[in-house]
């Protein structure tokens, strides 16, 4: 019997997944620290004094 056709789909789907984990964890962190900092921008406007004209 050959398991090379197997062998060969188990570590493809190996690498498939490792870089799945290497790859999802840091676009989560890219996503949220532009959240944090649209939201900090954000705060930072709404907390300036606003200047009234007359």
């Amino acid at each position: 019997m050959n398991y090379q056709n197997y062998v060969i789909g188990a570590y493809a789907v190996f690498v498939v997944v490792l870089l799945w984990d290497f790859v999802v964890p840091r676009l989560q962190i890219r996503r949220e620290l532009r959240a944090a900092k649209l939201r900090k921008a954000r705060d930072a406007r709404r907390t300036e004094p606003m200047e009234l004209s007359r």
